[in-house]
């Protein structure tokens, strides 16, 4: 049967690339999407077509010689679903998280690039974590919300900016950045943790025995016992989400959210505060591969150094914007972030133990 993939988004593009990489027979012939807006007409080569478009060019035995894989986040695919039975599709498979996952640690085991965790031995000690999920008061509210692991704490990111609470803890109080979340985002969270809990107390192992990191109320790591007993005993320092694939590469890709004098701006920060990073952030920008969401998990020493390198290159970013980030509220260095993670971990991969994990996005 021919195989069609329905989403046409970076995570649908992994999905692609995984199969063709695994399964070098499985011939894929479209990606299929419900329309063309902010769609790109090919990905991989393959063209990228409506559902509708596609339907009105086969006959009712075309459709049943076609199989269609649904990539898309999980809530959205009974819609699709729905949608695909009504155009005649009777052959079609819902890509589940646990699905997705799987297929991401064996393609990436196979390339050998992005070391998956689950591909390390399980160990015995259990690390001290601390994962801060950032949440907002304009979150809308999770279907499938259920409970949290006990080493994830809810933090409310932009707390100064309302005066309603959703979560015990907030960003607004010790030194913090709350008010400039309309920019940062869930930076906001992260600049809070690593100002005000990041301190050298709390246990036994020291400090390469702890663990910190930040996820979304939406998007996360969904890690099992086993993974967590990974860490230490493999002394990992840092766990990041699969990076997702964008065409033609990513600089390509945030031109959708970052105006250019926004990144001339970035550049100019890069140049004055870490030049050695400078250089290679053209090589970064013009490859596919881009770390997502930032979300993260690390050592404690690395996290602190990771923000330590951060912060002050958006801050001074931030200054030398126009309008500066003071006069502006377009989440734009949160997107800056996500790029910035991608150059910081990739540049130092040679020197971190850096593994990878699936990221669930919640609904």
């Amino acid at each position: 049967m021919k195989l069609a993939i329905y989403g046409a988004q970076g995570y649908a593009l992994a999905v692609y690339e995984a199969i063709t990489t695994l399964y070098p027979k499985r011939e894929i012939s479209y990606f299929l999407v419900t329309h063309m807006e902010g769609n790109a007409p090919v990905l991989g080569g393959i063209p990228v077509k409506t559902v509708a478009d596609y339907a009105a060019a086969l006959s009712g035995e075309g459709k049943r010689q076609v199989e269609v894989l649904i990539a898309t986040p999980e809530q959205v695919q009974p819609d699709i679903e729905e949608s695909l039975e009504n155009y005649g599709f009777r052959h079609h498979r819902r890509l589940t998280f646990a699905r997705h996952a799987e297929l991401m640690k064996l393609f990436h085991a196979r390339l050998g690039r992005f070391l998956p965790l689950s591909a390390l031995p399980v160990g015995c000690r259990m690390p001290f974590i601390r994962m801060y999920m950032a949440k907002s008061h304009v979150d809308r509210p999770l279907r499938d919300s259920g409970s949290l692991p006990d080493y994830v704490f809810p933090i409310q990111a932009g707390a100064a900016c309302c005066d309603g609470r959703v979560a015990d803890l907030t960003d607004n109080t010790g030194e913090h950045i709350s008010d400039r979340n309309g920019n940062y985002c869930e930076l906001t969270a992260l600049y809070w943790i690593w100002k005000n809990k990041m301190d050298t107390g709390g246990c036994a192992d020291g400090e390469e025995g702890q663990y910190y990191g930040l996820c979304q109320y939406r998007r996360g790591f969904d890690l099992a016992e086993d993974d967590l007993l990974r860490l230490s005993d493999n002394d990992v320092d840092v766990v990041l989400p699969y990076p997702l694939p964008y065409e033609p590469d990513i600089h390509a890709h945030h031109e959708r959210y970052i105006k250019e004098a926004d990144w001339q701006a970035l550049l100019r920060a890069l140049s004055e505060l870490q030049p050695e990073y400078a250089a290679d952030f053209p090589e970064i920008l013009s490859q596919r591969y881009l770390y997502n969401y930032n979300v993260i998990l690390a050592k404690k020493s690395v996290l602190r150094d990771y923000c330590a390198w951060l912060f002050p290159i958006l801050m001074r970013t931030e200054e030398l914007s126009a309008p500066k980030g003071c006069e502006r509220s377009d989440r734009y260095l949160g997107y800056m972030g996500e790029t910035l993670e991608t150059l910081y971990f990739m540049k130092n991969a040679g020197r971190l133990n850096v593994v990878h994990g699936a990221c669930r996005l919640r609904t």
